[in-house]
This record gives C-alpha cells, structure tokens and sequence, in this order.
C-alpha cells in the first residue's frame, strides 16, 4: 500500500473511557485544524463505523482496519501483551509506526499496557535502558515538559542524563527553542542535597556542556509551576506523583471557585461576569485539555491520551502527536543521543592511561 503524503497518524480508536464516540469526533477537530493530516484507525468494526460514517470529513482521510480484540482499561500489562500481541487495536496502532505505515501513535488506552507493547514492538533506542513518559505542564510562563512520570521507577544518574536530552529535545521540537533550560527536581538547589544519582547526574551534566540544552541545575517542586526551566527532569515515581497532584490540586481549586462562586448572589453575578477568565482558567487547568504524554527512548513515537478527556483532550492530544512528527521529534532525539553518548565514549577513551608496551 503506497503512503499518502503528509503527516500520519496511527490511532487506537477503542482506547480511553469512551472508545470511539469520544476519540472519532476528537480526531475529525484535530483534522480541522491540519487538513494535510491522514488517520490509520484500528478497533472494532460494529462500534467504530457507526461513529465514523457521520464524520464524512474524518472518513475521507482515513483507512479504517478492524481489530477483534481491545485492550481495557484495567487489563494489566502482561495479560493485555498476552491476548493482544498482533491482534488488538493497540497493538496494531503502535505497529503501524514501526512498519513505516504511520509517523507518530495515539491512544488513550491503558497505560502500563501501551508502554509495554510499545516496548516490546518498537524496542527501546540504541543507548536507552528504559524510555520516559513525558508530560506538557502548564505554567506561569507558558508550558514546560516534565519527564518521567510514569515509565520508570526510579533511574540511575545515566538514565536521567538520557531524559535530559530528550527532554530537551522534546523542547526545540515542541516550543521552537534552540537550546531549552534544563533542571533537575531534587529536594533543594544546593549541590549536596539529594540521592547520590541526582546529584552525579548533575555533576556530569555541568561537565559536559552538552550541545542542545543549557543545564541550570537542581529545581524544587515549587519551581514546576513557576516555569524557572523548559526541563524538568525526575525518575517516574516521583513524577507521577508529582503530576497527580498536580491534577489533584487543580480539581480542589476548582471545587473552591465553585464552592465561593455559589455563595451568595453578588457571588454569583460576579461569576457571570468573570465568566470568561474562569472558563481559561479551567482549560488552562485541566489536566484533560493539557493533555498527551509523549513516550520517549522508542524507536518510534507513541503519545498517550488521557483515558478521561472528551472529545477536546483528544483533539490536543492528536495536534501534540501532528507536532511531533512535523518537528521530526524522533530524528532530534536520536541525533541528540548518538552525539552525548559519542562524546562521552571519547573522552572515557581520552582519560584512559597510555600503553606500556
């Protein structure tokens, strides 16, 4: 089958809370917007194409493959990589990227699931031990990215060295930047505060002067908000951790406003004038809007949706993924890495005493 032009997205129209009633119309918004765009779909016939055959424009820039088995929400990773190796609309919209057939996969289907069969049918870059799920965060200066949250339980000082670029090359890719600041969360800014990996990753990211990002140091978890790096970087503990709550903390200051909003009348006609600067707040908020995880260290890349988002989320979800593939997110990332690790290799081989012989 001969590859239309333009960007191509593989996308697991089963995944998520709410399958394709939620992920078609998101995918026929997003199409909207990049009309250059082309969808590979995969998932269940009788449910996909009811929802498909009342988007015309969706239908007519897309391919639609059907898939016997989908991947649920509470399948754990080893029993979904069992009975949906090959065969499940996740597994096929990740293995479009792999065969060449798609740029870039989205789904909002079961985390621990899709990173293992993402995992398993990509493998990991050259280099790269483990990948790192990676997250756009809302800050007072605009965005950030924050990685890992979620792929990986805790990380040696080389693996945060390897989130580090490719954190930052998430950054040139995604903000336009040439050489995005990089931090990373430790429980202070002072060099002897933190676990021994943070801080030996830290001294050989000051060292190295590598190309592509500029190292500012440790940041603290108030700093994530503050927008004081492009870059935040951590171990997937306690970046998940982090990002829930973070979502968390959003929910609760949403409950206040509306809590405060209700109280009185005067409250309530103050609402309804400010209305407009509650509802950007909102979105601007709502980890549902913000939302899609970019997995990086893969020999491909694959963007995770928030399993809850509506119809919007996944339309954001879908544009980060067209943004990826347009800024070839995955030729930085590998450019990057082959030129640390390069540089690394020489001077390891350069600190090595001359032969007796």
């Amino acid at each position: 089958m001969e590859r239309p032009t333009g960007i191509t997205i593989s996308l697991d129209a089963m995944g998520g809370d709410h399958g394709p009633a939620v992920i078609l119309p998101g995918a026929d918004l997003s199409l909207e917007r990049h009309p250059d765009m082309r969808f590979v779909l995969y998932g269940e016939e009788r449910e996909v194409m009811p929802v498909l055959d009342g988007l015309p424009r969706l239908k007519a820039a897309s391919t639609f493959y059907h898939c016997d088995v989908s991947v649920r929400m509470d399948d754990k990773p080893s029993q979904a990589l069992r009975q949906g190796r090959y065969r499940s609309s996740m597994w096929r919209t990740i293995e479009a990227v792999k065969t060449g057939e798609a740029d870039v996969a989205v789904s909002a289907g079961n985390t621990g699931a899709l990173m293992a069969m993402a995992k398993f049918c990509l493998r990991t870059m050259a280099n790269i031990e483990r990948p790192a799920i990676a997250a756009i965060w809302p800050t007072l200066k605009g965005e950030s990215v924050v990685l890992d949250v979620g792929a990986t339980i805790g990380a040696d000082a080389q693996q945060l060295i390897d989130f580090s670029m490719m954190g930052g090359a998430m950054a040139r890719a995604l903000f336009g930047l040439d050489r995005p600041t990089v931090g990373l969360l430790n429980i202070g800014v002072e060099e002897v505060k933190g676990q021994d990996e943070i801080r030996e990753a830290g001294r050989l990211l000051k060292e190295s002067d590598i190309p592509g990002i500029d190292y500012r140091g440790f940041v603290e978890g108030d700093d994530l908000g503050k927008g004081t790096v492009d870059v935040v970087v951590t171990e997937g503990f306690t970046g998940n951790i982090a990002l829930k709550t973070a979502e968390g903390t959003a929910k609760q200051i949403a409950a206040y406003l509306r809590a405060a909003m209700s109280r009185t009348w005067l409250a309530r006609l103050g609402y309804i004038l400010a209305k407009g600067a509650f509802d950007r707040l909102r979105d601007k908020m709502d980890p549902r809007k913000v939302n899609g995880g970019v997995f990086l260290g893969l020999n491909g890349i694959v963007i995770k949706s928030h399993g809850g988002t509506d119809a919007e989320g996944t339309a954001a979800a879908i544009d980060l993924a067209y943004s990826m593939a347009a800024n070839r997110l995955f030729t930085k990332v590998e450019k990057d890495l082959q030129t640390f690790h390069l540089r690394m290799s020489g001077d390891a081989a350069g600190a090595l005493p001359e032969s007796s012989s």
